[in-house]
Formats: structure tokens, C-alpha cells, sequence
């Protein structure tokens, strides 16, 4: 039984038709053989990553906490903080209210320690931390319990199930303070495993029906991405279950969309090319080779230039952020694997029947390339007539895509992201949230969740002293042997010293906000409290949720300082390698910065003008430049690495418009395959997720459709042949 196909040529034809040497018949059995093991080892990781798609969530942390270096401030008082409690368990705050007017009822209290006891009784909480506490206006009770870290979502959805099974009649309640935050955004980040991935697939797919007009190829690529993204959580989940990386909602998101958005755009060049060798090539397995030839090279550079990208993250001190830098890699680098080896074995098996109906022919003729060269300039086509525009007026093509891309970009500066109150995090409905303006209601709003200092046995007195009159701060305890375990401190000698617990010699105060925990507010106050103490007690930690915010904010920016600077010099350096020149490298990179900054100053004008989002995580512009650059660069190294093969033939000029004219369609493409799959984030109802979709997509869009088909085109054009400085010997003079 042959294996070739109706339009593969005999064995005497393949030298005619390529050089590959595919149609010797010594080489089809290994050619072969090389198409079923491809094909098997893709089959089998799909089969043994498929099941881990529901289960990556098992191995992933949202607290916030834990993505701290253990050099952070709030890090080591958390540390002691658990000693005290002697244990990791995480507070959790139940307020009940009666509507304005109305006052609570020792029934309502009842009820209240009643539904404690049976929660712990249920293993649900591990213990109360304190009674239950009136508030001033007799509306409402609030008491604190705790929630096994492990299992904090289960707990808290269990804790608020049976409060609402048995609550009284009329009263209101809710489950919040920081083990309610995380279980919302657990509960936020639920569709990630489902809802995403199908969000994106769809979204997907249709783009490609529509691009290449067959029912085989979109399904065959999306195969090519399917298969890269098991093989991908398959081994991050192993490595997460391990210890070896830390990831959250977040990265697993990023992850999805990383894969299938890059394995798409890889596979969209490959398929693109291997289409146009169909049809000058006799075989498919000549075209295959040739295919291979062309695209493995820009391929892989693009990718490993994202890679880089990425990598650079490892230097950040936010382990959600240098957790994202391997796991992401691991992603692209199974994109190009899948790319280049399953894509092109499931394709050569279907030969030209996959791009049925509209079957690439193959084309006896061959045009000479200086008869190629015009007619592809007057072609029929939106390409050749952009070549043609662009050929015409190449200054005021560039020029006016600059004065655009400069109109948004003083928004850029203005771009705020300072952080995210932890109660806005969660879209829509969040039960944590409407707790806190309960809390707020009746409390004082820092109450849900208290800052805590660490301090010397002989620095009791003076912190409890000194914080008191810190402003923003509601009223200071310590913690003690005392019924309450607390003891109140009303200023300087109010502390029953013998009272105080202490572990090692230290001892823990706690200091109530009057602002909500998680607002900027409170963390001025935090900042206020930390620069007081460092002179009069220099020992002190101060922790809690808070100052993690506080220090996760502080060390996010540090991040986005040190690290984009250090991707810009390793992007430049690989483009320079790759493209075998300065001049255009740093024309790419520079121009690829502007883009962004559009993108930024676009998306904070939106997040304001029309969202009117109560701030942006400073994670946001890191993991938004390191995307929208490294891919940005692929689109660059697409198109850069097609003008300089058809210049080193017919020159700058000719060649950038002929490469132009090639791989317009293609990148335009995968810019909106691309975008579309970012676009999918936002279905997640996380804040962090929705700003990070806006930028993206918008950008990617930005830079896929303008920045490739005109800007680039354009200024490389007007410059010409100097562009390759100083390595411009290799390439002919413009005619």
C-alpha cells in the first residue's frame, strides 16, 4: 500500500522537485517511521496531560503571603504570628447585622456560638480566636474563628452553608476577613480549569475557519495546541506538586493561554509556508522539508527570544511573578516542539488533502525572480496593494503611524498602579466584600483583620505606646493569658506586663485599623507605623494582611524596575544575532517600546474613563511589557527574517516589500489568533486577569496590524540598505 498521495510524483521526480532527497526510496521508511513516532509520543503526553487539565488547581496557592521573599518584613512577623496561635490557620471573620433600626437579640447571639461550635464540631473551623463582640450601635455580632490554611475555599463555602441553613429570620450575615478574601478568589478562579480554556478554544477555532476556509486545518492545529498545552501541565503540575515552583490562579491562566495562543501563531507561520511549497514542490514530503527549512529557524528564535523574556523574571523577589518565568518557558517551549514536529507529521500524513477544499496545486511554471518581483506588487489583494501604498509614500506611511501611536502616549505616565484593595480583586458579587461593609457599618473597619507587631519583652510598653497614637490607628492589645487573650493599651504604663505572652522573648501587639484592611489608607498607616518604631524600638516586625499588601506592592515595583530594562537588553541582543545587525534591532526594540506605551496609556484611559477600576495590581505593567514585547518581537522576527532572505536577493527596498507582501496575511493572523486568546482571560472574573486581557489583546492587535503592516514597512523602506548597518555588505544595493 502506497503512502503517497495522487499528486506526490514518482521517485524520479523528487530531485526535480527539491533536492530533499525524499524520494529515495531507501529514506521513505524512515521518514515514516519518524511521522508515527512523532505522532505516538504527541498522542501519548496529550493522554497523560489531559486528566491533570481539572487538577492544577490542587497545586496551586492564592495566598497572597506566600509569594513573599522570607526576607519581607511582614514574612517574618507572619512566622511568629504563627507561633502565637500555634498554628497556620487563617482568621476568619462571621458578622451578623439586623437591618438599621433593629437590634440584635441574645437569641441571634446564641445562634451565633451555636453555629461556631457545630462548625468546629464539623471540622470546619479549628477554633474560635475570640467571643463574640457587639457592636456600639446594638445591630450587629461579629466573632473571629479560624480555617484550616489547606482547605480554607471548602471551609469557608461549608461555614457559610450552614449559617445559612440555620440563621435566624431577618439577620444578615457573612463570612469574611482574610480566610473569606481567599475563598472568593478561589471561587473567582473556579472557570479557569473549564469556562478559559473553552472561552479560548471556541474563539479559536472560528478565527480559524475563517482564515484558512476548511474544516481539517483549524482542527488540526488546534490539535497541535492541545497537545503542546497537556505535555505543558503535565509537567508544571509534577514540578508544582513537587516544591520545585509556586503557582496560583493567575499563572495557571497565563499559562492556558500562553500555550495555545503561541502554539497557534507557530503553527499558523508554519502552516502558511508549507502551503506555498505545496504548491513548487512536487511531493508533500519536498514541501515538508522545505517548510521545515524556512520556518524552524525564525520559529524557534521567536520563541527563544520570549523565552529570555520570561526567564528574566527568575531575578524577581515575588514568587508569583518568578514562578511565572519557568512556567510560562516550559509552555513556549512545548508550542515550537508541537510546532515543528506534530504539526508538520499530521500535516505531511493528510499531504494536500488538508487544505481541502482549496487544495494547493502544484505549479509546473517557475517564474524568474525578477519577474516575480513585479507581479507580486501588482497582484490582486489587500498585501500587494499595502506594498504598493507603502512603496509609493513610504516617510508619510511611517510618519503618520508615529503621530497615532504618540497622541495616547502621555496617558502612559499618568498610569497608576499602586495596587488593588484585596476586597476589590474579585468582579461582581463577593461575599468577603459586602462582610467588610457590614464590618464597616458597625466596627471599626480594620477590625476583620488586625496588623500585628513583633516586638521585644522590653518593648512592650513603648510600641503599645507609640503605635496607639500612630494616625489611622482605632485601639492597640496585646496578647496575653487573659480570658480574652487580650490586653487593652490605652497609652504609656497601661499594660499589665505580667499578664503578656511570650514566646523566645517576644511578644505580640495588636493594633486595630480605622481604615479597612486592605485599602491605601491603611497601608500609609502601616508605613507610618513601621518609620515610627524603627527608632524607638528598631526590633519590631510589623505583619499581617496589610503589610503583606503593603510589601507585596513595594516589592512588585521593585520587579517592574529592574526587570524591564534587563528584558529590553536581551531582546535587543538575540534580534541582533539573529538579524546579523545593529541599526534594525534597536529601531524594533525602540519601536516596539512606543507600542507599549500606547497600549498603556490607552488602557489606563479606559480602566478610568470607562471601568473605573479602583486601582491596577503593579504586577499589571510588568507581566503586560514582557508579553506585548516578547511577543511583539515574534511578529518583528516573522517579518524581520523574511526581509532580510529577500534582500540578500533583490535588495532592502524589494525585499521588505516582498516579505510584506508574504507575510502580512499570516501575521495579521496570528496577531488576532493571539489576541483573541488573551482576549479569553477576561471570562475570569479577577481584576488582575480582566486589566491584564485589556492591555494585551489591545496591544497585540496594535502591534500585529499597524506596527508590522505599516510603521515597520514603512521606515525600513525610507532607510533602506543602512538599516543592516554595519553588516550591510552582504546585502545588494536598492535599485
Amino acid at each position: 500500500m502506497s503512502l503517497r498521495s495522487s499528486n506526490d510524483a514518482a521517485p524520479s521526480d523528487s530531485a526535480r522537485s527539491g533536492g530533499s532527497g525524499e524520494g529515495n526510496p531507501r529514506r521513505r521508511p524512515v521518514v515514516w517511521v519518524v511521522v508515527a513516532v512523532s505522532i505516538a509520543l504527541w498522542l501519548a503526553l496529550s493522554a497523560l496531560g489531559g486528566p491533570f487539565f481539572g487538577r492544577i488547581s490542587e497545586v496551586a496557592a492564592n495566598d497572597r503571603s506566600t509569594f513573599l521573599p522570607s526576607s519581607a518584613e511582614s514574612t517574618e512577623a507572619g512566622d511568629w504570628v504563627d507561633r502565637f496561635r500555634d498554628s497556620d490557620a487563617v482568621p476568619a471573620v462571621i458578622i451578623a447585622e439586623r437591618p438599621i433600626g433593629e437590634s440584635v437579640t441574645d437569641g441571634d447571639r446564641e445562634w451565633l456560638e451555636s453555629s461556631v461550635d457545630a462548625a468546629k464540631g464539623d471540622g470546619v473551623i479549628t477554633e474560635p480566636l475570640s467571643p463574640p463582640i457587639a457592636s456600639e450601635d446594638g445591630s450587629a455580632w461579629q466573632i473571629v474563628v479560624s480555617v484550616s490554611d489547606a482547605t480554607t475555599g471548602e471551609d469557608v463555602s461549608e461555614l457559610r452553608g450552614l449559617l445559612d441553613d440555620t440563621a435566624p429570620d431577618g439577620l444578615e450575615h457573612f463570612v469574611t476577613g482574610p480566610a473569606g478574601f481567599t475563598a472568593d478568589l478561589q471561587e473567582g478562579f473556579a472557570g479557569i480549569d473549564g469556562l478559559l480554556l473553552l472561552v479560548a478554544v471556541a474563539m479559536v477555532f472560528v478565527i480559524l475557519v475563517v482564515v484558512y476556509r476548511s474544516p481539517v486545518l483549524p482542527v488540526v492545529v488546534l490539535l497541535t495546541s492541545m497537545a503542546a498545552l497537556s505535555a505543558s501541565i503535565l509537567l508544571v503540575w509534577n514540578l508544582a506538586n513537587a516544591g520545585f515552583i509556586t503557582i496560583n490562579g493567575q499563572i495557571q491562566g497565563i499559562l492556558f493561554i500562553l500555550v495555545v495562543g503561541a502554539a497557534t501563531d507557530y503553527s499558523l507561520l508554519y502552516v502558511a509556508r508549507y502551503r506555498d511549497e505545496l504548491r513548487r514542490a512536487r511531493t508533500a514530503r519536498a514541501a515538508t522539508a522545505r517548510a521545515l527549512r524556512g520556518t524552524a529557524e525564525p520559529i524557534a528564535a521567536s520563541g527563544g527570544t520570549v523565552i529570555a523574556g520570561l526567564l528574566c523574571l527568575l531575578l524577581s523577589d515575588l514568587s508569583t511573578n518568578s514562578a511565572l518565568g519557568p512556567v510560562a518557558a516550559i509552555g513556549i517551549v512545548m508550542a515550537i516542539a508541537a510546532a515543528l514536529t506534530f504539526l508538520p507529521a499530521l500535516l505531511l500524513l493528510g499531504s494536500r488533502w488538508a487544505f481541502w477544499p482549496f487544495v494547493p496545486t502544484y505549479r509546473e511554471e517557475r517564474e524568474k525572480p525578477s519577474d516575480r518581483s513585479t507581479e507580486v506588487f501588482e497582484e490582486k489583494g489587500v498585501w500587494p496593494a499595502i506594498a504598493r501604498a507603502v512603496r509609493r509614500r513610504p516617510r508619510t506611511v511611517w510618519i503618520v503611524m508615529i503621530v497615532v501611536f504618540l497622541v495616547p502616549l502621555p496617558a502612559a505616565f499618568g498610569f497608576s498602579a499602586s495596587g488593588v484593595p484585596q476586597s476589590e480583586l474579585v468582579l461582581g458579587d463577593a461575599e468577603a466584600r459586602d462582610g467588610q461593609a457590614a464590618i464597616s457599618r458597625h466596627f471599626p473597619q480594620g477590625s476583620s483583620s488586625p496588623t500585628y507587631i513583633v516586638v521585644d519583652e522590653n518593648d512592650v510598653d513603648v510600641v503599645a505606646s507609640e503605635v496607639s497614637v500612630v494616625p489611622g490607628v482605632d485601639s492597640v492589645a496585646v496578647t496575653a493569658d487573659t480570658p480574652r487573650g487580650l490586653v487593652e493599651a490605652d497609652g504609656p504604663g497601661t499594660v499589665d506586663t505580667d499578664a503578656v505572652t511570650l514566646i523566645d522573648g517576644k511578644a505580640l501587639v495588636e493594633a486595630t485599623l480605622s481604615e479597612p484592611a486592605d485599602s491605601i489608607a491603611a497601608e500609609d498607616t502601616v508605613t507610618a507605623m513601621r518609620e515610627r518604631l524603627s527608632t524607638v524600638a528598631p526590633s519590631a516586625l510589623v505583619g499581617g494582611e496589610t503589610a503583606t499588601d503593603l510589601d507585596t506592592n513595594t516589592t512588585a515595583i521593585r520587579d517592574r524596575t529592574v526587570i524591564i530594562p534587563l528584558i529590553l537588553v536581551v531582546v535587543t541582543v538575540i534580534l541582533m544575532a539573529l538579524l546579523r545587525a545593529v541599526a534594525a534591532p534597536l529601531l524594533l526594540v525602540a519601536l516596539t517600546v512606543v507600542s507599549f506605551g500606547t497600549a498603556l496609556g490607552v488602557s489606563g484611559l479606559v480602566f478610568d474613563g470607562i471601568f473605573d477600576f479602583p486601582g491596577v495590581d503593579p504586577s499589571v505593567p510588568l507581566y503586560g511589557f514582557v508579553f506585548l514585547v516578547a511577543l511583539g518581537i515574534d511578529y518583528n522576527i516573522f517579518l524581520m527574517s523574511r526581509v532580510r532572505e529577500e534582500s540578500l536577493t533583490h535588495g532592502t527596498r524589494a525585499g521588505v516589500l516582498r516579505a510584506l507582501v508574504y507575510t502580512g496575511g499570516v501575521i495579521t493572523s496570528a496577531g488576532v489568533v493571539l489576541a483573541a486568546t488573551f482576549a479569553a482571560l477576561s471570562v475570569i472574573p479577577i481584576m488582575f486577569l480582566v486589566q491584564l486581557s485589556f492591555i494585551v489583546t489591545f496591544g497585540v492587535l496594535l502591534d500585529a496590524i499597524l506596527v508590522r503592516s505599516l510603521l515597520v514597512p514603512g521606515l525600513i523602506y525610507d532607510i533602506g540598505r543602512p538599516v543592516w548597518w554595519p553588516f550591510t555588505k552582504a546585502i545588494p544595493r536598492d535599485q
